[in-house]
This record gives structure tokens, sequence and C-alpha cells, in this order.
């Protein structure tokens, strides 16, 4: 550029600083008049504003607004004689790159001092434009909204794009709508689908107060997506009765394709009867599309539960899974065919099936964002169910990150429930009451449903074990009532009784067990799992009675690790263990339950009776030879190593004897002894030499 004397504090053009960085303090004449802009040295000097330079800052105003190059561009500009030229002077300027895009100080100036009626009528021209030409408006409509433009087809576009993402990515959904409000979109007409996709992401909160101002209207649009997203709403609440409840608002009349999915609420909270008269009275879903397969596969599965063949189920709600997981999508679920198949193949005793659906239900991405936690925690308490803890808090883990959310009360419940499992199988009893406390706080924020009685049964056991029983009596009561109103479907009633046994036991309750094992021995006809658990109820009950027959106990332990139940089955053999009075049969009963809890002893603890309400004993290692006596580099034994670990968390010598099966009598010479060997003078300094002898980690008595 020649022909300029550059003043003192201005940098000739290509200089580190970009012209536009800094604007002078007055405008020099001659230059181009750009309202907000700094000053253009490379234009040409004129006296006044020239039609050309005009015609750069049109150019500019209205690719800033959103017209391209190349592309139809406002009548105004389109139509200027020289615009190529106008072009290659915005460029040479430096106000306009290679690729058409304005300079950002450069853009933002114009948007900021053109008059907004002035920006208004170019975004409509540019609308016209799009549409005229048979484009989609796509990203443009979302920039245009957040500018504040409120146009009826920029609303419309939104909304379309945001109904198309509802299923795949419920946020960008949840965002377009947003968007298409500001666009001036009608607020109720897309409702439900905002309702929905709310709900998809995990935020209950949002979800519910959309669906409420909808469902107020006299004649509210969408009623039936609406109604879905209601009752999913309500069951991840964990009131799965007032799930029931909307569907029944609505009425069979208005239920259609949502009939299955009325089902599924209506016989989880206890209701069969009139699931069936809803079933009966509504219309036929229509095309049989991968997703209405699936959810009248799911209903058909979780009838068959109720029914005298509820081994014809697992099959229905698998392939029912398998098909939601093909067709994909977020639907407004109460409860995923997933998560119905696994708690069914719990239910069976099949917990390694439950895992195995779940694990293709989360890699498919079942349900959405929003389903992800509870089937984590459901592969988690399969998982437990077969004696993998590390593996179920690896799950549980997973189900705390898979959203962004906090756990819905419902999954909370499961969790707290899934911890105290844990902690019991454990056999921390710290842990446990730690683990109860938290559990406590979680059942109070949910209902009893037929989805949630697993870990109903797990809070039974320990409410037993801490002498809690009247925390849960009322939640218990509420159990069987729902489960009497189905009529007792063994399926889903005989964990329960199961569960009831353990928690009669710990109790030292023979009135209380008579019932729940009658009903275990009726249920065997019907049931594998109830056959088994009735076998190994009356092993129980014969080891405390101390007349039991080895071979008898090893049967019904080996059962009911082939039910899933390994860490049930080793505690049942490893506690008969310790009250055999042939060496050979404490032999036998030990190699038993460390073929079906090979990773530790099964735990001591002891329903019944030596049990003081403090919970089993810790568990020890059953690969050691538990008759074997060899000498450690401290002087102690292994046996007497194991006496002093247990004596170390705080054991008495009866647990001790109980959680190694040996006597408290030997407990308390093996004490003894470890007090001699140590040269301890007195309990308190034997303490803490054992904690020197054993290593770091063990807890002060």
């Amino acid at each position: 550029m020649t022909g300029h004397d550059h003043k003192p504090g201005h940098h000739p053009p290509g200089a580190d600083d970009h012209p536009l960085d800094e604007a002078p303090a007055a405008m020099e004449p001659g230059l181009p008049i750009v309202p907000e802009l700094p000053i253009v040295p490379e234009l040409p000097i004129a006296p006044e504003p020239t039609t050309d330079s005009l015609a750069v800052r049109e150019l500019l105003l209205a690719l800033s607004v959103g017209f391209t190059l190349p592309g139809p561009l406002p009548d105004g500009v389109e139509g200027h004689d020289g615009l190529d030229q106008v072009i290659a002077a915005a460029k040479e300027a430096g106000l306009l790159h290679s690729d058409g895009s304005v300079v950002g100080t450069a853009q933002y100036a114009l948007l900021q001092g053109t008059p907004t009626g002035r920006l208004r009528a170019l975004q409509r021209e540019l609308v016209d434009k799009v549409l005229a030409d048979g484009r989609a408006l796509g990203d443009l409509a979302r920039d245009l909204a957040k500018s504040g433009l409120q146009d009826s087809r920029v609303a419309a576009e939104l909304e379309r794009s945001a109904e198309k993402a509802v299923d795949t990515d419920p946020q960008l959904a949840m965002d377009l709508f947003a968007e298409a409000l500001l666009a001036g979109g009608q607020e109720l007409t897309y409702a439900a689908r905002r309702a929905q996709a709310a709900a998809a992401t995990g935020d209950l909160d949002a979800a519910g107060r959309i669906v409420d101002r909808l469902l107020a209207l006299p004649e509210p649009p969408d009623l039936r997506l609406g109604v879905d997203v209601a009752a999913a709403v309500w069951a991840q609440r964990g009131m799965l009765s007032r799930s029931a409840d909307t569907y029944t608002w609505l009425g069979a009349d208005r239920m259609a394709g949502s009939a299955p999915l009325a089902a599924v609420a209506l016989i989880g909270s206890g209701n069969a009867a009139e699931a069936e008269q809803l079933l009966a009275g509504s219309r036929p879903a229509g095309s049989p599309t991968l997703l209405a397969v699936a959810l009248s596969l799911t209903q058909e599965g979780l009838r068959r539960t109720l029914g005298p063949d509820p081994q014809l189920a697992l099959p229905e709600l698998i392939r029912a899974s398998d098909m939601m997981n093909a067709a994909g999508g977020a639907l407004p679920l109460a409860e995923t065919p997933g998560a119905l198949a696994a708690l069914c193949a719990l239910h069976s005793g099949e917990p390694a099936v439950a895992a195995h659906v779940l694990h293709a239900a989360l890699t498919a991405g079942q349900g959405g964002d929003v389903a992800g936690p509870r089937l984590f925690l459901l592969q988690a308490w399969s998982l437990m169910q077969q004696d993998n803890a590390d593996e179920a808090r690896l799950a549980i883990n997973e189900a705390v990150k898979a959203n962004h959310w906090p756990l819905a009360p419902r999954d909370e419940f499961l969790l707290a429930a899934l911890e105290v499992g844990l902690a019991r199988r454990g056999s921390e009893v710290h842990q446990l009451v730690l683990a109860w406390e938290r559990a406590r706080e979680a059942m109070m924020h949910v209902s009893v449903d037929l989805y949630s009685l697993l870990p109903w049964g797990e809070l039974m056991i320990a409410a037993a074990r801490l002498r809690e029983t009247r925390r849960v009596s009322h939640y218990v009561a509420g159990a069987w009532d729902l489960l009497a109103g189905l009529g007792n479907p063994p399926l889903w009633s005989v964990p329960l009784h199961w569960a009831a046994v353990q928690a009669a036991l710990l109790s030292e309750s023979p009135a209380e067990l008579a019932p729940h094992a009658a009903a275990l021995v009726r249920a065997s006809g019907h049931s594998h799992l109830a056959s088994v658990l009735a076998a190994g109820g009356k092993a129980w009950v014969s080891v405390l009675a101390s007349r039991f027959e080895a071979s008898d106990v090893e049967a019904a332990a080996r059962g009911l690790a082939a039910v899933g139940m390994p860490w049930e089955g080793a505690r049942l053999a490893g506690h008969a263990a310790a009250h055999a009075e042939e060496r050979r049969d404490m032999v036998k009963l030990l190699a038993c339950a460390r073929d079906i809890h090979p990773q530790g002893s099964p735990p001591g603890g002891v329903p019944g009776r030596g049990d003081d309400g403090r919970g089993e004993a810790r568990p020890q290692s059953l690969s050691d030879n538990a008759i074997a006596v060899t000498t450690a580099p401290t002087g102690l034994s292994a046996r007497e190593r194991e006496v002093g670990r247990l004596l170390l968390a705080g054991k008495t010598y009866r647990e001790i004897g109980e959680a190694i099966y040996i006597s408290p009598r030997t407990a308390e010479h093996h004490v003894a002894r470890m007090r001699r060997r140590l040269g301890a003078e007195s309990r308190s300094e034997l303490m803490v030499r054992l904690r020197v002898a054993l290593g770091e980690g063990y807890p002060p008595p």
C-alpha cells in the first residue's frame, strides 16, 4: 500500500497486530464510515463515504447475520454490480477471511452497532432464502434462536430436530426444545416430548414439572406419552403404585400402545386383575415394530411369572430385552425389559443368566442414560449373589457415575441394600452397622413393590442380625400383602420366604421359621429353587439342633451353590463342620465349603445359638489345612495366628470358636499359649504384641 503516511502509534499492514485490534480515539477523514469499527487504512481515502465502502459494510453485515459465500445474499447486496470487487475490498481490508467468514471483532461491532429491527429483517430474509432454495435451516436455526429471532419457521425446525434426537440424544433434544421456545415455539405443543427428554437424561424434577402442567389441561396434547413419562418418573421415585394410578386415570379407551407399559406398573404394584382388564380393553398397538414386539413380550413374560409355570417367563423376558436392545431408543418405562428379565433370573436362582442379560442391555444402552444406573446395580446384585464382591463393587461404581444426576430414590434404595448385603457377607460388623444406617434412610423414600423384593429380603435378614426387626416389619408386612394380592406366585415369593427363614434363624424364633419353611415345601412342586431352599432350611435346623448327617448337609450346601448361592452354601457347611462330632465329617464339610467358596472360608456366623446379635465372624482362609499346625516365623502356629486375628477384631472366645470351628475352651487355650509364646504379662500387652507379630492393619482391642 502506498500514498499513506503512518502516524506514530499505528502499525502498518502486515505488522503483528491485526488492523482491527485497536480502534483510534477519533475517526480520520477519508476513511469509510463503519459504525463501531476501527480504522481500515487499506480502503481508498475519500472525503465522504463511498458507494463501495457502504457496500462492504452491507456485505459484512449480511455475512455476520448468517448469509454465506458462496450462496444467496440479501437482495441489496446480491444485486450489486461490483459484488466481486466488494468482496475483494473486504478481504484486502483484513475484514473478511479467505473462507468467507467475517473477522470476529468486526462481526461483533457490526451486530452491536446495527439496530435490532434491521438485524431481524436480515435474519428473516435469510430464512426466506434458505427455505426458497430447498434447504433445511439446520444449525442455522439454533444460531438464529440464540440471537433472539422469533420466527415460527425457525421454531418448527428446532422442534423437528429435537423430536428426532429424543430417543438417541435426550440432552441435545432438551437443548433444542429450549431453543425452539426462544424462537417462539408453543410451550405445550411439545411438552410431552420435552418431559420425555428430561426424564431420559435423569432430570426427574424437570420432567415432573413439565408433565404436571401438561396433565392439568382439559385436553392435553400427546396425552398418552405424557402419562408414560409421568408413570416412569413415579417408578424411579420408588412409588410404583402411583405409576399404576396414572394409567388407571388414563383409562383403557385411551391406552393403545401404552397398555404393556401399564401392565408392568399394575402388576408391579400388586394389581394383576386390573392389568388383565386393561389389556383386554385396550386397542392393539399397531404394526409389529421391534419396539412393539419388545413391549408385548415384556407384558406376556411378566404375566407368566404369576402363573403355575413361571419357568416359561424367563425366555420370553430375555427375548423382550433382546428386541429392546435392537430397537434402541429411550422410551419412558416404569421398568426396562432387561431389568425385568434379570429380576426373573435372580428370583429363579440364575444369577449368571441375569448378569449376561444385563451386560447385553448395558452394551446396547437399553432405556437410555436414565436406565444405566439401575442396570448396573442389578448387575452388582447378581455378582454379589455369585460371591464376587470385588466385581460387584466395580459395578456399583459404574452405576454411581453412569449419570451426572444423583441416583433416583429407587436406585438409591437398591444401592443401600447392596451395601448391606456386601457388608453382611464380608462379616465386618462395623461396616454392616454403617450400611444399615444408610439403608434406614433410603427405605423411607420408597414404597414396596414386586420389583424390590430382593432388597427388602436382604434388609429383613440384616435387621434380624442387628436386632432391628421393628425397623422393617411394616415394609415386610406390605410385601406379604402385595404377594397375597397376586396369589403368592412362587417365582416372586420363594426368595422372600428364604430370607424370612434366615431372619428367623438369626432371631432364634422357630415359630416364625415354621410358616416360611412350610411355604418353601409347598412351592417345591412348581419351583426348583423352592425345593433347594427347603432342603437348605431343613439342613440349617438340623445343624442347630446338633442332629444332622454330614452327607445331607453337604448335599444341601452344594444345592444352594448350584442355584447361585455359594456364600450361603459355604456358610451352612462351615457351621456344620464346627459342630461335627466326627473328625472325618468335619474334614468332609470343610472340603465342601472350600469347593463352593474358594476365595475364603465361609463366614462362621451362625444364625441362632451362639450369635449374640453382633453377627458372623470375620472370614478366614480355607486354603490352609483346618487341622494342621505349622509354626510361623513369629513363633505362632497357623491356628494361633487365626485366633490372634479374631481376638484383635474384638471377638469373644465363643465367636472365635464358631469362626474357625473350635470350641470356646480350645480358643481360650490358644490365647493362653500365645501369651506365653509372646511373653505378654497382661491382656493389653498381649494385644500390643499380637499387632506387632501379625503386622499392620489390625484394630486395637
